[in-house]
């Protein structure tokens, strides 16, 4: 009990400077710390300018926070318009198949480019591909509102499919890369 430590016992403890796994990962702040961060929360600002100054402070803390979870996926700080567990699962479904959506912006450039070439069978294949790429957007669109839709139903009920048709859609149109929150499944997999 008061004897020596074993190698093994030391060998577990972390050092010093190491947080211990399980660990809050920062050092406990002494008495007087913590009492005055308490008291500096409790007291009400004493001028307009604090209160902005502190108002500003909040709102760019919790901009970082939001920022961060657009990053990370973490449901706590989203924002209203992708909280929830609704709109996790559209964003997973959307995630998981590939769409005709998320080449548009490159589809598009060829076309643009097939247009500023000035022959005769530039131009007209240029309007053909414009046709078609519409065409498979509008079928892809059909095709993943209707899957979103019946996986909602079957897992939240029909009352949630309400409200989901823009924010499946424009999460399908945008390019893989550039949606937010970040996708957190790959094509293909199972969600």
């Amino acid at each position: 009990m008061f004897g020596r430590r074993t190698s093994s016992e030391q060998a577990a403890d972390p050092a010093p400077g190491e947080a211990k796994a399980g660990g809050k990962g920062r050092p406990t702040p002494s008495r007087k710390d913590a009492e005055a961060a308490r008291k500096k929360r409790m007291t009400p600002p004493r001028t307009r300018k604090e209160a902005n100054a502190l108002h500003k402070e909040r709102m760019r803390t919790q901009r970082s926070k939001m920022r961060q979870a657009m990053e990370t996926g973490d449901e706590r700080y989203l924002p209203a318009r992708d909280a929830g567990p609704v709109k996790k699962y559209v964003r997973d479904y959307v995630d998981s198949h590939r769409t005709i959506g998320q080449f548009l912006i490159p589809i598009f450039v060829a076309i643009f480019v097939l247009v500023y070439i000035r022959t005769p069978w530039a131009a007209a294949l240029g309007s053909l591909a414009w046709i078609v790429v519409l065409a498979a957007l509008v079928v892809d669109s059909v095709r993943i509102m209707w899957g979103v839709r019946k996986g909602v139903a079957a897992r939240f009920g029909k009352a949630e499919t309400k409200g989901i048709t823009m924010y499946t859609l424009m999460r399908s149109w945008q390019m893989r890369r550039l949606r937010l929150p970040k996708p957190q499944v790959g094509p293909g997999d199972q969600i």
